[in-house]
């Protein structure tokens, strides 16, 4: 069985902060659209800083739990507005389902999923149709679960995960902004993909890839 470690936590991490960077422009172009095109630095800069925080405390955080939390807590400290609060949530609910371990079967990463778009909806109040990042972590989270129930090949479960938040974050261009900076465009946050929904995206696809990855060299 293939595990996922405290190590593995980090090297995700690295994956997703290396994805935020080379995105870094095109959310900042997004975001110039409908809000104050600050959203590429931040999610660079955030995921940058909870990778590193993940690297220098593996020795005394060593529980996928701690680590967690030790990532929440770099991009609270990184990020301000709305997103860092969300994503800070997000992982603080997937430390929850982690649990004190210092690893888990590769195949419960799902919850991962799950748990991350639990804890934004919590935290935004947020639904499907508000032009948000839940557009995309719903999708994801709802296919993620399935996927969890029929015990589905991981790495096709967190691919088809991808697949849904990417169609989920397109399908916010056909969307009314109601939430955040956005909804004081009105109809003309219409025609619009929502930053925060292609940063979730992106995420969850460079998830996928890096579990792939990880799938194929320990195959191998």
């Amino acid at each position: 069985m293939q595990m996922f470690t405290r190590h593995d936590l980090t090297l995700l991490f690295r994956s997703l902060a290396d994805r935020m960077v080379a995105e870094q422009d095109y959310l900042a172009e997004l975001d110039g659209e409908i809000g104050d095109a600050d959203h590429g630095v931040a999610m660079s800069v955030g995921f940058s800083a909870a990778a590193k925080a993940l690297s220098e405390g593996e020795r005394d955080a060593p529980a996928l739990a701690d680590g967690m939390m030790l990532a929440a807590s770099a991009l609270l400290n990184e990020i301000g507005a709305t997103t860092g609060p969300l994503y800070a949530s997000a992982l603080m609910r997937a430390a929850q389902a982690l649990g004190p371990q210092a690893e888990i079967p590769l195949t419960r990463l799902p919850e991962v999923i799950v748990a991350m778009s639990e804890g934004i909806a919590a935290r935004g109040s947020s639904k499907p149709g508000d032009k948000t990042m839940i557009d995309a972590w719903a999708p994801a989270a709802h296919v993620a679960r399935a996927g969890l129930a029929a015990g589905r090949d991981v790495d096709r479960v967190l691919a088809e995960a991808a697949s849904a938040a990417a169609k989920g974050a397109e399908a916010t261009r056909a969307m009314m902004a109601s939430k955040g900076r956005a909804a004081r465009l009105g109809p003309r946050s219409l025609g619009h993909v929502d930053p925060g929904a292609a940063s979730a995206a992106a995420l969850l696809d460079s998830m996928a890839l890096w579990v792939a990855d990880r799938s194929g060299r320990a195959s191998s």
